[in-house]
């Protein structure tokens, strides 16, 4: 008589989340001298395939260390006192400005990327938007 073991899965399987460095922690282990890729991926629960797939990002240069973040320069504007000297000059300028160009605003943020791109805003911009759009923008 052969014995057969039986699974009972209760709870609800999650696929893992792999980080970046994880994968290529692995990846670099499955490139020692002596390793086997098939070894590599049991000790690490993942399938092999899924490893071959890693080492293929790698070596296709997809998979990658993300740069290190990095501090940009940042300028605050004072707000210009509201006089009527003031208020002059900002309609002189607005009639003088190209279409294009927006008069600032004390709660605007501007940010200027290095490649010259402007971005300006108020403080109830979405933030999941802000960031695809400087995705796009630095890229």
């Amino acid at each position: 008589m052969s014995s057969r073991s039986v699974e009972i899965i209760t709870g609800r399987e999650r696929r893992r989340r792999w980080s970046i460095e994880e994968k290529l922690r692995i990846v670099a282990e499955s490139n020692e001298a002596g390793s086997r890729v098939t070894e590599v991926a049991a000790q690490h629960g993942v399938y092999p395939s899924l490893l071959f797939t890693w080492r293929r990002q790698v070596r296709d240069g997809l998979l990658v260390t993300p740069p290190p973040a990095r501090f940009v320069p940042v300028r605050m504007l004072s707000p210009e006192p509201a006089s009527e000297a003031a208020a002059g000059r900002i309609a002189d300028d607005r009639r003088h400005a190209p279409a294009a160009e927006t008069p600032r605003r004390a709660d605007m943020i501007e940010i200027i990327l290095a490649n010259g791109c402007q971005l300006r805003f108020d403080q109830h911009i979405d933030a999941r938007a802000l960031r695809r759009i400087l995705g796009v923008l630095r890229g």
